[in-house]
């Protein structure tokens, strides 16, 4: 690889992992697994927004997981990273309701935040909620590095697996629970 092309595809993570001022980071990424060859592939964050507090996320691991692999095949170095989520359908009319708008800009912040900080050269991020996507969306838009959204659909609580359909369906075998209640 030229050192234009080495140049840039580490557009960012290079101030990191070049010279020999950067030896104590480069013993840091070391220490994560790191090798010799990975100091010189871009560094691509990847945001996993799963979570055991929504169906629209519980199945997302699994998805970072896949995303990791295939960022490793393209011969790149991915690190996987978390961040908070809200789901509206359970904090609905509760207190907790209140946290449900300002989580978008609280999501958006740590994906930035880790982003930036470590100087990753490219973004991927794994979401499928209502306010963790717009979330991911803005610190999409607010970075200056290549960016790829990844979504799943809902996981349905009856298979744990992801659905393609509404989460209509998903909420269907709580219908005469809600029936009952309410009578």
């Amino acid at each position: 690889m030229t050192i234009e092309a080495k140049l840039n595809l580490k557009k960012k993570s290079s101030v990191v992992t070049d010279g020999p001022d950067r030896a104590a980071a480069r013993a840091m990424l070391r220490a994560t697994g790191l090798d010799d060859d990975d100091m010189n592939k871009p560094f691509v964050a990847v945001a996993n927004l799963a979570s055991d507090v929504t169906p629209c996320n519980v199945h997302l691991d699994r998805q970072a997981r896949k995303v990791k692999e295939g960022l490793r095949a393209a011969n790149s170095v991915p690190f996987l990273f978390g961040t908070i989520t809200i789901s509206d359908g359970i904090s609905m009319g509760t207190e907790g309701m209140k946290a449900s708008l300002v989580s978008r800009e609280v999501i958006a912040d740590s994906i930035e935040t880790v982003t930036f900080g470590e100087s990753m050269d490219g973004l991927v991020v794994v979401a499928a909620c209502d306010k963790n996507m717009p979330g991911a969306m803005i610190a999409i838009a607010r970075l200056n590095v290549p960016p790829f959204s990844s979504t799943a659909a809902p996981s349905c609580p009856e298979t744990g697996r992801a659905r393609t359909s509404t989460s209509k369906i998903c909420s269907k075998p709580l219908a005469p629970i809600h029936r009952a209640r309410s009578t």
